[in-house]
């Protein structure tokens, strides 16, 4: 090889290193131990695949493929990833502990906190209230419950043909989040299930719900303290009641709900 040859090669061997480098990594939750039967309990094999496609520096998918999947309460961080590019696909069902107590005081099923450049595709999030629906309206003293789908303090964040059942509590819920798509998304509970709200959003801009189907026992989207630069679009809503701006004024310096579009 010549010289003027060898001059051409090297820049293009750094370009192809490149290209390499930065192809997408998948991660599949069985690979760490998960176990698709629905009895067996895989919130540590998530986590671990999390915390997989966390440290890559390249693109990473987290893959949960098809079967029932047993997942306790489970927070996934994201402030210290390496990249900001990661995609949960989901072929399967996470299920949620059928005894109420595990998640009820938790606050959150599942936990996304500072995360910056996320994607869920598809999935089914099953949250097995029924139990806690049946505590809450015969009068005794039960938790809260927990919100199947949180996300907390995050940006650049995708939520696309996802269906959520049966939520002890919210089923999803964006709070100090920017830059939000929620689009294609399914949520079912009963009309005489409590407080099951379908999306709740507080202290968020920049969020965008579309072509999505939400029946629920309580508010099938709703707006709290904060809430700014929002789309609502096509949104098939019942049971339910309807969308809301609520439970705003409880302090004077509480800010407002500003600039919603439906």
């Amino acid at each position: 090889m010549n010289s003027k040859m060898r001059f051409l090669a090297i820049p293009f061997l750094f370009f192809s290193f490149l290209l390499s480098s930065a192809k997408s990594v998948t991660y599949n939750v069985q690979s760490y131990g998960a176990k698709s039967d629905g009895r067996s309990d895989s919130t540590n094999s998530f986590l671990s695949a999390w915390a997989a496609a966390c440290a890559s520096v390249a693109p990473a998918t987290i893959y949960v493929p098809p079967g029932r999947f047993l997942v306790g309460g489970a927070s996934f961080w994201g402030q210290n990833c390496k990249n900001n590019a990661i995609t949960i696909r989901i072929d399967g069902t996470l299920v949620a502990p059928s005894d109420y107590n595990v998640l009820g005081h938790t606050g959150n099923w599942l936990k996304f906190e500072r995360v910056n450049g996320l994607s869920i595709y598809g999935g089914t999030l099953d949250g097995q209230g029924t139990g806690l629906w049946a505590c809450k309206n015969s009068g005794k003293h039960c938790p809260q419950g927990a919100t199947s789908l949180g996300f907390y303090n995050s940006n650049k964040v995708l939520v696309s043909g996802l269906s959520s059942l049966n939520s002890q509590f919210f089923h999803i819920n964006l709070d100090g989040c920017q830059n939000t798509r929620l689009e294609g998304v399914k949520i079912s509970a009963p009309e005489n299930s409590p407080n099951t709200d379908g999306i709740h959003v507080q202290s968020s801009s920049g969020v965008t719900i579309t072509n999505s189907h939400i029946g629920t026992g309580d508010d099938c989207i709703s707006l709290g303290p904060g809430s700014s630069n929002m789309w609502i679009e096509n949104i098939n809503c019942g049971p339910g009641h309807g969308i809301s701006i609520g439970s705003l004024g409880s302090n004077l310096q509480e800010p407002g709900v500003k600039n919603v579009t439906l």
